[in-house]
Parts: structure tokens; C-alpha cells; sequence
């Protein structure tokens, strides 16, 4: 999930969150002070992998630790907030995401409560200068694993829930663009809007 503008409506409220202007917190300061390993970004209508249903994780290894850590390096980079093993190119079910709380990984993950409902703008790493509406429940609760494969039990509400599902959607072969209402919008344009009206108002 891409780090984007975005107005959510929903039981919670309405809110504006403007999350890729804001300074870098100190965990990505720091990785981008070492060495980081990127992977190559799979986009949509170029790679059919995106569309494919990943498979569970039978036991944690060496290599899937480092995925594990290649993958937050590249969401880092690509400013996101959340990124699925599938989009770069590796079918397990795995998921990381950072809402500004620091990393938190999700191996195996299962969705078991939804509740609410809240509509906002949603981006993707795999979807590159897009955003479009989509609805999703305001509040989740999940089971997964850690990434020492052991279980935990989360409930997320708000942004931090609207990610879980972006994210879980992507081992599933399903992609944000499935679930949009209205248009698929470019992201400069609205941009070049937000400045103009800034202007106009200064």
C-alpha cells in the first residue's frame, strides 16, 4: 500500500491524512542510513504474478527473513506503507506494514471479524501514480504469525485497518483496483490541485 493523501469517512469520523509529506520516521531514517537490499517492484498489467493466489508459510527460514527484510527495505524506498510478498514477486503469505508505529510483520494471516465501514483514497506500490476510492470495514481483527512464527491475535481500527486489508487482498491475487468506486485517479493531478488551491487561498 502506497503512503498517500487521502480522505476516510467512516464510523471513526471524518479525517484528512496527508501521510507522504510528513517527515521520515526514525526507523526509516535508519535504514536508509544502512545498506538496503531492494527488490523489483512487480507492477500491474506487466507481471500476471499479482493475480495468482499465494501459499502459506510451512516454517521460517534464512531466506524468507531476508524477503522479509528485503521487502520493508523496498516499501522504504518506494515510500509506501505496507507491501505483500507477492509484489515482489514471491507467492507465501506474508505482509509487512508501517503506519508510523514501527514495522509489524504478518505471516499466514487470517481475517476473522470485520466491522464498520470507512471510505477513503487508497494507493499501491504495484499501481505506480494512482489512487482510487475504496470502502473497507473500519475496524479488523486478524491472527497471524510473527516472524518467528509465533501466533498473535491484532485488532486494528482506522488506517492501520484499511491496510491489513489492502495488504491480506494481495496474496489473494486481489488488488485495490477491484475493489475501487468511481475512477482510477492520477496522482499528480490531484497534487497540481491541492496546490492551486493553496495559492488561491494565500
Amino acid at each position: 500500500m502506497r503512503e498517500n493523501g487521502y480522505n476516510t469517512t467512516g464510523s471513526s469520523g471524518t479525517g484528512r491524512i496527508v501521510l507522504n509529506r510528513r517527515p521520515p520516521q526514525d526507523g526509516r531514517e535508519r535504514r536508509r542510513e544502512n545498506t538496503m537490499a531492494l527488490r523489483t517492484l512487480r507492477i500491474l498489467g506487466e507481471d500476471d504474478l499479482l493475480r495468482k493466489k499465494s501459499k502459506p508459510v510451512p516454517a521460517m527460514t534464512g531466506r524468507l527473513r531476508t524477503l522479509l527484510k528485503d521487502m520493508a527495505d523496498t516499501m522504504y524506498e518506494a515510500g509506501g506503507v505496507g507491501i505483500a510478498a507477492p509484489q515482489v514477486g514471491v507467492l507465501k503469505r506474508m505482509f509487512l506494514i508501517d503506519v508510523g508505529e514501527g514495522v509489524k510483520i504478518f505471516v499466514n494471516p487470517e481475517i476473522v471479524a470485520l466491522e464498520g465501514s470507512q471510505t477513503g483514497s487508497e494507493g499501491c506500490l504495484s499501481v505506480p501514480g494512482k489512487h482510487a476510492t475504496v470502502t473497507r470495514a473500519e475496524k479488523v481483527t486478524v491472527r497471524a504469525f510473527d516472524e518467528n512464527m509465533e501466533p498473535f491475535t491484532l485488532e486494528a481500527e482506522g488506517f492501520f485497518a484499511r491496510a491489513i486489508q489492502h495488504e491480506y487482498d494481495h496474496l489473494d491475487g486481489i488488488l485495490y483496483v477491484d475493489k475501487k468506486e468511481g475512477p482510477l485517479l492520477d496522482n499528480e493531478a490531484d497534487e497540481e490541485e491541492e496546490e492551486t488551491d493553496a495559492t488561491d487561498a494565500d
